[in-house]
């Protein structure tokens, strides 16, 4: 089972100093807001994506006054493990037990974990591209093939859409267009495929887990795309992409593709992100993450690590219990909780070692009640 045993943190955030050993089955992180909780999470998270779980760009990482970051971490996943992760002078680097990665795609995912956190809610309010990102996420870290057509599919559409740019000034022509269309195609071919899969193999899922939560109306999600014919995903795109050509130029933009597409959910046959409430937008997303563990459980062998971000702040207690219920049904491996104050610890995870932060210094305490 993934387990994070040590952690070292040099100049990451607020945390300039950290050298941590974290108990097999977890801790409890306490103190106010705007201390440095969130941090650490992201700082243990880091080593699932090599870059911010809140989208920051690596140089907004480092400590304010200080020339780099540096983490180090001692975790089990099929083994010890030694990884680290640094910044400095504009170039990454990541190490896995002493060689230096020279691709970062080979070091994803590992550390397997999940951030559950209220932010998640902008996964059903937000916009479509949260909802891509979730499953580009979710896909190429368990996933080789998506991952391999993510990087190519996105590399391709830039290229394109710089092509029509270029076209726009006069500068090329529509044959540069069309050069990086048959790349889109494949690439986005694989991308459709993988994404209605994982909506197929889950669906029902986010059904059931949001009624068990406690939501009365049925919650449904499906996957939403303009390919009329997904088992010939890579004909139609190149078709598509063909036939919008001049339209494309003169927006400057690619209109066609999985780039475009979305995840729709919905309550009792209504758009969960314009009828749903606070609670039932809260509940969609929690599900996904649950979801999502799931996706890493049979990829890593084990449950993940569950980095819980207060995530209970303004659900009521109904809905707070039948989560932590379905966390220790679907994924309970090593938790990290954090919470502002001890009486925001749920008694199920009551029996967690507790730390402290404050001003972005953690203090390791063992006081549990």
């Amino acid at each position: 089972m993934p387990r994070l045993n040590r952690l070292s943190i040099r100049d990451f955030r607020n945390l300039a100093r950290a050298d941590l050993t974290f108990p097999s089955d977890g801790v409890v992180l306490i103190g106010d807001n705007g201390h440095g909780k969130t941090n650490l999470l992201e700082a243990i998270y880091y080593f699932q994506l090599l870059r911010s779980v809140r989208g920051a760009r690596d140089a907004d990482l480092v400590r304010f006054g200080a020339a780099a970051f540096f983490l180090h971490a001692t975790v089990t996943t099929h083994g010890e493990h030694e990884l680290s992760a640094g910044f400095t002078r504009g170039k990454k680097k990541v190490v896995v037990d002493g060689a230096e990665v020279k691709r970062l795609s080979v070091a994803l995912g590992s550390l397997p974990a999940i951030v559950i956190s209220p932010r998640d809610v902008a996964l059903v309010s937000g916009a479509p591209a949260e909802r891509r990102r979730f499953l580009d996420v979710a896909l190429a870290l368990t996933s080789p093939r998506y991952l391999n057509a993510l990087q190519k599919y996105r590399a391709a559409l830039a290229r394109r859409n710089a092509a029509l740019r270029g076209v726009a000034r006069g500068v090329q022509s529509d044959d540069s267009v069309a050069a990086w269309e048959p790349e889109l195609a494949e690439s986005g071919a694989v991308l459709l495929g993988e994404r209605i899969a994982w909506m197929d193999r889950h669906d029902a899922e986010f059904t059931r887990l949001t009624a068990a939560i406690g939501e009365p109306e049925p919650m449904t999600m499906r996957y939403v795309t303009t390919i009329a014919n997904p088992r010939d995903a890579a004909a139609e795109l190149a078709d598509t992409l063909a036939r919008k050509r001049a339209h494309d130029i003169r927006r400057g933009v690619t209109h066609a593709g999985p780039h475009r597409d979305d995840v729709a959910l919905q309550i009792g046959g209504h758009d969960l992100r314009t009828f749903g409430s606070g609670g039932q937008q809260r509940t969609a997303a929690i599900t996904l993450r649950l979801l999502e563990a799931e996706t890493l459980k049979v990829h890593a062998g084990g449950d993940p690590l569950l980095l819980l971000d207060d995530p209970f702040a303004e659900l009521d207690a109904r809905r707070s219990a039948h989560i932590l219920s379905l966390l220790h049904e679907t994924v309970m491996g090593q938790t990290i909780l954090t919470v502002p104050r001890a009486g925001d610890i749920p008694r199920d995870l009551s029996s967690l070692a507790r730390w402290h932060i404050s001003d972005g210094v953690i203090a390791e305490q063992a006081d549990v009640v």
